[in-house]
């Protein structure tokens, strides 16, 4: 038997049901800002979250022989209905719906599912864009699974599982009926911006945040909500985990060049807000890098300013981090820690 469920009433007023949001969406910002909205439609960031049978990748999901767990079977199921998962084994079979894709699949892609009023579970499985396959979600290599619903994956029970949606989406998260059902799915403008109704509707008189005129520390601070904030000085944090490579404001911290460059240097020093990752471009990251240390290495010496001093690190085939903090790497294959 399930232990009982403890459910959250979170009710608005009836009158505050009635207010217009004060979210008007990416496509009202796009009327205004064409260039910055077709550039960020295309960025990993917007593509954060997708209903399962809509991700971009969907075609590519592999429907036989997707992954074997013990004695249990899963295969990914495709049809009009939408995204569903069949897992079996010997004697029964059981097929559950895939709500939700999570992550743009730059690297992978994790199913979710609602299975009870705020209760969802993260499929045991996740797509894998490198080699085209399905494999172990990472945590839950270790968890055990003694029957067909145990083997779908780990259930997250209560607010547990809010946050993957508060950071794979925009706007606040309606959680009304135990239901979690995200304002605008992915990271869009107002993410960043914040609620832009009354700026749209003052034809932009009305004012709206704007991320550059943050230090480069409150910026940091801001990315980290989602990416991992740095840790308080003295604190218990694993630094030499390759898992944590993948928390880039709180490796940044770490480096020499964030610690000297009095509070400039920012995850937008280097990242163009409104542009996907330029992972095939070295010349652009190099041309950054070059324009504080230009003196110490220069054309043709410096080829791969990241390759070096940023380097990935890949806590398990085939994830692979890069580790924003920058510093002099002998051992880089073997420790997310510079030597200096």
């Amino acid at each position: 038997m399930r232990p009982p469920v403890i459910l959250l009433a979170f009710l608005l007023p009836a009158a505050a049901a009635s207010q217009p949001s004060p979210w008007t969406g990416a496509e009202t910002c796009g009327r205004c800002h064409p260039a910055q909205f077709r550039t960020q439609s295309a960025s990993e960031h917007a593509h954060a979250l997708y209903p399962a049978a809509q991700h971009p990748l969907a075609a590519k999901f592999p429907t036989r022989n997707a992954l074997r767990r013990a004695q249990f079977d899963f295969r990914i199921v495709l049809e009009s209905r939408g995204l569903l998962i069949r897992i079996s084994n010997a004697d029964h079979a059981l097929v559950l719906p895939v709500d939700w894709a999570f992550g743009a699949g730059d690297q992978a892609v994790t199913f979710v599912s609602r299975t009870a009023p705020e209760q969802y579970r993260e499929y045991y499985f996740s797509y894998y864009t490198r080699t085209g396959s399905m494999d172990v979600t990472p945590g839950q290599e270790a968890i055990p699974a003694m029957n067909l619903d145990e083997a779908a994956g780990f259930v997250h029970r209560g607010l547990d599982g809010l946050q993957c949606f508060e950071c794979h989406s925009t706007g606040p998260v309606d959680i009304s009926g135990g239901i979690f059902r995200p304002r605008e799915p992915g990271i869009r403008c107002e993410a960043c911006h914040g609620p832009g109704t009354d700026h749209a509707s003052s034809g932009g008189k009305a004012p709206i945040r704007n991320p550059r005129r943050l230090s480069a520390t409150s910026l940091n601070d801001a990315c980290g909500k989602c990416h991992r904030l740095a840790p308080a000085p003295g604190s218990a944090f694993e630094w030499d985990n390759p898992w944590n490579v993948r928390f880039q404001p709180a490796y940044l911290s770490r480096s020499a060049c964030f610690r000297r460059s009095q509070d400039r240097l920012s995850c937008l020093s280097c990242h163009a807000a409104h542009e996907p990752l330029r992972r095939n471009d070295p010349a652009y990251y190099n041309r950054i890098c070059a324009a504080c240390h230009e003196a110490r290495h220069r054309q043709p010496a410096m080829q791969d300013c990241i390759g070096c001093h940023m380097p990935s690190v890949s806590p398990r085939a085939p994830l692979a981090f890069v580790n924003h903090w920058i510093g002099i790497y002998r051992d880089r294959k073997t420790s997310p820690i510079p030597r200096r």
